[in-house]
């Protein structure tokens, strides 16, 4: 069964059902969650040959959309069934389920089987920034052969056993209660990726991204949505630390926290140095120790990106990429800001 929460997904939604229909492992039913739509969702979703399942009253984004139609879909499961769920707006390649079917198959440890996703088409530069990032992920994710530090929300399976042990660790305070009526998503966070994969190895699970396991997913459209959705990202990662506290499970994730936090500050300093070489000699004059940053920085590019070609390696050298890692260092300093000062979380 896939499960394809959706809010105004109607451009792209017949396409991801589609897709899902199309699988060399064939689901026995695809469900778009249609969540405070005002578009053609529903009717296309419908026409694509999915069941559409409407949300009543649903405040909760996301994780609570999922939470209303697996409280009346979980008791019917046996624990041996799939649960796939998948973002409207990602297309997943014919192959994926087959994959994840066969890796969960293999290890009853392996509690969710999550994808790899490479960065729709379009967007200009923006977009073509994207997707050379989604590809590094997808490199770094290939190199752990599929070893990964959260199961994005792009696409993920599950057994409906492992998802009915999450709800009663809800309920008995193993987890943390997220809706508090035992709803398998924690409705409170940001990111209900994140934190589900915090509570399925805090139950003992493992979690996995092959290669395999690939699909397509939309890039933000502009630079103002690109903050938007990053900053939503990282608040969360930092509020579900937090929330779950140093454990053997979350401290590689406190140890990442503290690696970002240390790149916006060498940035910031990175970035001090040039005003001061321009505002002082009138032009950049970098000392022995930036051109030293600045050559790794080069480097790590070239060699990162080299899954694209050499015409995107040699661009890659160039430096144009910093434009969205600084981009990226101050949407960081954002985000650890406005939890600090306990700001407005927005989506």
């Amino acid at each position: 069964m896939v499960l394809v929460p959706a809010h105004d997904e109607a451009q792209g939604i017949s396409q991801a059902v589609t897709a899902l229909w199309q699988q060399t492992y064939r689901p026995t039913m695809v469900v778009v969650i249609a969540d405070n739509c005002r578009d053609d969702t529903a009717r296309l979703a419908a026409e694509a040959g999915a069941y559409v399942f409407t949300t009543v009253r649903n405040q909760h984004k996301k994780a609570g959309a999922l939470n209303q139609v697996l409280a009346q879909l979980l008791p019917r499961l046996t624990a041996d069934d799939f649960v796939v769920v998948v973002d409207a707006d990602s297309v997943l390649d014919p192959h994926f389920l087959n994959h994840a079917v066969a890796r969960l198959g293999a290890d009853r440890r392996l509690g969710a089987v999550g994808g790899v996703f490479r960065g729709s088409g379009g967007s200009g530069f923006v977009g073509h920034l994207q997707r050379n990032e989604y590809i590094r992920y997808a490199r770094d994710v290939a190199r752990l052969n599929g070893k990964c530090l959260v199961v994005t929300g792009t696409a993920a399976v599950f057994r409906a056993g492992t998802l009915q042990a999450i709800s009663r660790a809800r309920l008995s305070g193993r987890l943390p209660a997220g809706d508090g009526a035992g709803g398998v998503y924690d409705t409170t966070v940001l990111t209900e990726d994140n934190e589900m994969t915090f509570a399925l190895r805090h139950l003992g699970y493992t979690v996995l991204s092959p290669k395999e396991c690939s699909l397509v997913t939309e890039v933000m459209g502009t630079w103002r949505d690109l903050w938007r959705q990053r900053l939503r990202w990282k608040r969360g990662a930092v509020e579900n630390c937090f929330q779950y506290g140093i454990t053997r499970v979350t401290w590689p994730y406190w140890g990442r926290q503290l690696l970002t936090l240390l790149g916006v500050l060498t940035t910031f300093a990175y970035l001090g140095s040039l005003a001061y070489s321009v505002g002082v000699y009138r032009e950049i004059h970098l000392q022995p120790f930036w051109l030293a940053v600045s050559s790794i920085f080069v480097v790590e590019r070239v060699v990162t990106i080299r899954y694209r070609g050499w015409k995107y390696m040699l661009a890659s050298a160039t430096m144009y990429e910093l434009v969205l890692d600084i981009f990226l260092q101050f949407v960081h300093a954002k985000a650890y800001a406005d939890f600090v000062f306990r700001r407005e979380r927005n989506w």
